[in-house]
């Protein structure tokens, strides 16, 4: 049977797609975006975090560790380290269940199990199941047997994708999605590379051909202070999203700081920590950039 990481199912999810959804959350992501929100979601391994709220440092996990006392410091041993085998000992020794996994094995008959329960909140607001990450595509078997699963017991599906993938995979999911959340981030393909890792021109190909055989693309446009927030940049991504029919919706997403106390979690630093949250000013100036070419765009989503 097809398995899948998974390190989150959200209920109950507004922001999604339409409706009420449960959005699975696939792990693992072929971009490295400074801002990124689910920075557990950016490896294709299984992790270990650490809930600073919870932990107390009484050490207990540094005791049952077998690199313990050869690892530096006193009390609760750091979230990562470049010498630790994730052998759980610590995570089953600690008393305030401050150390977790984040990453399960599931297989398709799994998944559909834990998003067939809300199915009644799916049927009445026009809502359904969204596969998210990190990058779904990294899993692409495991995303389709997921998407047929659910496409047959009748429910509605969204793939939730930054584009960086093969061309075959992104295609041949179409007819199993009923709606795509596209990301796109930046036009320019330096400044693209150095804030994602990676250049955006598979990224903008997808797009195209995506938009030539699936007619319902949302494009959601993360807005990060003095990354791509300029009004020359907003234009040219107004600009393409305009020439593709399929973009029926564009979702600006203000730029938030709930992914920093993830990354610390995870034993690292953001290179975003001092950046605060664009203005409503900021936001409604990026708003009528996309709605002066005629395009439907709303803030969030």
């Amino acid at each position: 049977m097809q398995n899948g990481l998974v390190f989150d199912i959200q209920k109950y999810s507004l922001h999604d797609g339409p409706g009420i959804r449960a959005t699975v959350f696939l792990k693992g992501c072929p971009l490295r975006c400074a801002w990124c929100h689910n920075p557990e979601g950016i490896s294709p391994r299984r992790e270990l975090i650490v809930l600073e709220g919870r932990c107390f440092g009484c050490g207990e996990c540094r005791r049952a560790c077998s690199l313990g006392t050869s690892i530096p410091g006193r009390g609760a041993l750091p979230a990562r380290h470049e010498r630790c085998r994730l052998c759980g000992s610590c995570v089953a020794a600690c008393p305030a269940a401050a150390r977790r996994w984040v990453g399960e094995q599931m297989s398709v008959a799994q998944v559909l199990e834990a998003v067939w329960r809300d199915r009644i909140f799916y049927d009445e607001s026009g809502g359904g199941v969204t596969f998210s990450g990190g990058e779904p595509l990294l899993q692409f078997e495991f995303l389709r047997a997921c998407l047929g699963a659910c496409r047959a017991r009748g429910l509605r599906t969204a793939v939730d994708t930054c584009g960086l993938a093969r061309p075959e995979q992104l295609l041949a999911l179409a007819p199993l999605a009923d709606l795509f959340l596209y990301d796109l981030k930046l036009m320019d393909p330096a400044r693209h590379e150095q804030f994602t890792g990676a250049p955006n021109g598979v990224i903008l190909d997808n797009l195209r051909a995506l938009g030539a055989v699936h007619r319902q693309i949302w494009l959601r446009v993360p807005l990060i202070p003095g990354i791509n927030d300029d009004a020359p940049g907003l234009q040219a991504i107004a600009r393409f999203a305009a020439a593709i029919p399929a973009v029926r919706q564009v979702n600006l997403l203000p730029f938030h700081r709930t992914g920093l106390p993830k990354l610390l979690r995870l034993g690292q630093a953001s290179p975003l920590a001092q950046v605060q949250p664009p203005s409503a000013e900021a936001m409604a100036a990026a708003l009528a950039i996309f709605q002066d070419l005629g395009l439907e765009t709303k803030v969030g989503g």
